[in-house]
């Protein structure tokens, strides 16, 4: 990684050939083994999605404050140059500061078929005039937003208005979760639903 050492990556292919090749990262307090990035990937890859997953430098040196931006993205640059695929199509994205930083690398120019974005964090909780808004009209690559109804860091109008600022976008909302997935007891349905209907929502936008 320039400037900053190696970095754990993981990578899990697909079942068969490969039409997609997905590049994620978590969020700001997870690593690589991140709960919901392993699961899309196992299930990405029954359905033909090659998946790699990494984590940023401050958590491979066991650090909770996340790098400064600069070296965020060039994180991500990195890794998309060293794991893009020779054949196939190249989406890129990830959980909340990792699906964020995503999108910032891809609106700076770095070429990509497709962007996911879940649990995407559009302002800090209870700041919503501090909107991460401005790089959204550069991303021309279609995009996918899946979040929570009860997600803090975004109301459905929230971010429905901000997707209208891409040029292609969609937003898949899931009913009831907040920032981090989970759904309160009450709804009938596990963090596990919530993980599958977000899975399922990304593979049917795929078009696998």
């Amino acid at each position: 990684m320039p400037g900053s050492g190696a970095i754990t990556t993981i990578a899990t292919d697909a079942q068969g050939e490969a039409g997609w090749t997905f590049i994620y990262a978590p969020g700001a307090s997870a690593g690589v083994n991140d709960p919901f990035g392993a699961h899309a990937a196992r299930t990405l890859a029954e359905r033909g999605v090659r998946c790699v997953r990494f984590q940023f430098p401050y958590k491979e040196a066991g650090r909770s404050a996340p790098d400064r931006p600069p070296v965020l993205e060039a994180t991500w640059r990195a890794v998309i140059d060293a794991t893009r695929p020779t054949t196939g199509r190249l989406c890129i994205g990830g959980r909340s500061m990792g699906g964020r930083i995503a999108s910032l690398v891809h609106a700076g120019g770095v070429m990509v078929d497709a962007l996911a974005l879940f649990a995407y964090p559009l302002h800090p909780p209870g700041k919503p005039q501090q909107l991460r808004t401005e790089h959204l009209t550069a991303i021309k690559a279609r995009t996918l937003f899946v979040s929570g109804t009860n997600d803090a860091f975004a109301s459905p109008d929230e971010l429905r208005a901000a997707a209208g600022l891409v040029r292609r976008s969609t937003v898949h909302l899931l009913e009831g979760a907040d920032h981090g997935f989970g759904v309160k007891k009450a709804s009938g349905r596990s963090k596990q639903d919530v993980w599958d209907e977000a899975v399922a929502a990304f593979l049917r936008w795929l078009g696998v």
